[in-house]
């Protein structure tokens, strides 16, 4: 683990069950308006970063890659709502219009975005950036890099909780 300041964090995950704890851990933090953004390559361990974030948000609901669907809606207890939007498919950010991403993001909830570089301009100031790398069949590197005030509280606060720093 390297902490290079306090809003980057590098870690090395050795299995998906660590990858989805760190989600759990993350989720259980979140609050509306919150926005992470999660980056790498296919197979890199977004899935299963997203599905812990989602138990840890306290969603019902397994939370599933939306790559076809593009967007999935995961209810929580007090009706907020957290959501995973897969923008692989989008071809240009226009193509952001056309799924009403507009509309979502003027929603009060949570927002886990894959493959954001496809909508950067759509993109809210306060982003805590999740990138994750394939290292080898279990291993994954994570890179986690706060832009704004939340997020590096955000980042602050999970630190505490995986990590004890």
């Amino acid at each position: 683990m390297a902490i290079l300041d306090e809003r980057t964090l590098d870690f090395t995950s050795n299995g998906v069950e660590q990858t989805v704890r760190l989600g759990v851990r993350l989720g259980g933090m979140l609050e509306p308006g919150d926005t992470l953004c999660l980056s790498g390559d296919l197979g890199a361990g977004k899935t299963a970063f997203a599905r812990g974030i989602g138990r840890g948000w306290g969603t019902a609901v397994r939370v599933t890659s939306p790559t076809f669907t593009l967007v999935n809606q995961y209810p929580r207890y007090d009706n907020l709502i957290l959501y995973h939007i897969d923008c692989y498919r989008l071809e240009s950010s226009e193509d952001a219009w056309t799924v009403g991403l507009e509309d979502i993001f003027a929603d009060n909830g949570v927002f886990m975005i894959e493959w954001p570089e496809r909508i950067e301009e759509w993109l809210p100031t306060q982003i805590l950036w999740v990138h994750l790398a394939y290292l080898n069949e279990t291993k994954r590197k994570m890179r986690f890099k706060a832009e704004g005030e939340r997020p590096v509280e955000l980042l602050k606060a999970f630190k505490r909780s995986a990590f004890g720093i």
